[in-house]
């Protein structure tokens, strides 16, 4: 008797690095980290498991090459009619833009800060500050310190995504978080400033903490 299970469908187009990458990110700003694996990503592609190997050695050089990507996008040039910021300040926050609109990048830098994607990020921020004229024995020690305030945010964004799945109202969540430095009366600093908490707006306040490094190595 024949057998008439169905074969699944094979691409007839030659699978390359740059569309299994392409796929792993599209599943990743779909379902998160969670949801890539070499199974559904090969069914996603039409081939099998095996057939990516050949490309990437595992799960890990996977979500690197794909960090890398969204990086590699994250620094091109925005187009000459896009009202956006340029020079450092631009990429700064066009990085953060990226982490916090795609956790599973915030997730990634994190988990390997001397990664491809943190390595050209580390440069195009050295590259900027040459730029903007920062002397050269500065400069190490500002793409330094800007490096380490995305990375930071990074993984603060990964925490929170984890914190995420048990509490899902971020501004009661804050305000509780209130509650408990002023009722205590230990965090004399936080209580003055407890107000702020639940409206503080993160983009801005990133923002503030890259003109702090700025004004600090423009105005020395």
């Amino acid at each position: 008797m024949p057998n008439s299970k169905p074969t699944p469908a094979r691409r007839s187009d030659a699978l390359s690095k740059d569309r299994i990458v392409q796929a792993a990110i599209e599943m990743l700003d779909e379902g998160g980290t969670d949801s890539l694996t070499f199974r559904t990503l090969a069914a996603r592609l039409s081939t099998g498991p095996g057939a990516l190997y050949h490309h990437v050695s595992n799960r890990d050089d996977l979500l690197a090459a794909a960090a890398e990507a969204v990086m590699a996008s994250v620094f091109e040039s925005p187009p000459e009619n896009e009202a956006a910021e340029q020079g450092v300040r631009g990429v700064m926050m066009r990085v953060f833009d990226a982490i916090t609109t795609r956790p599973w990048v915030a997730t990634q830098l994190a988990a390997a800060p001397w990664q491809p994607a943190v390595l050209h990020l580390f440069d195009r921020i050295g590259t900027e500050l040459d730029a903007r004229g920062v002397s050269e024995d500065a400069q190490f020690d500002t793409a330094s310190v800007l490096l380490y305030h995305v990375l930071g945010v990074a993984s603060q964004r990964d925490a929170g995504r984890q914190l995420a799945a048990t509490v899902t109202d971020r501004v009661a969540f804050l305000d509780s978080l209130r509650s408990g430095v002023t009722d205590t009366g230990d965090y004399p600093f936080l209580t003055r400033i407890a107000s702020l908490f639940a409206g503080h707006d993160d983009r801005e306040q990133f923002r503030a903490g890259i003109d702090i490094i700025l004004a600090g190595i423009d105005h020395p």
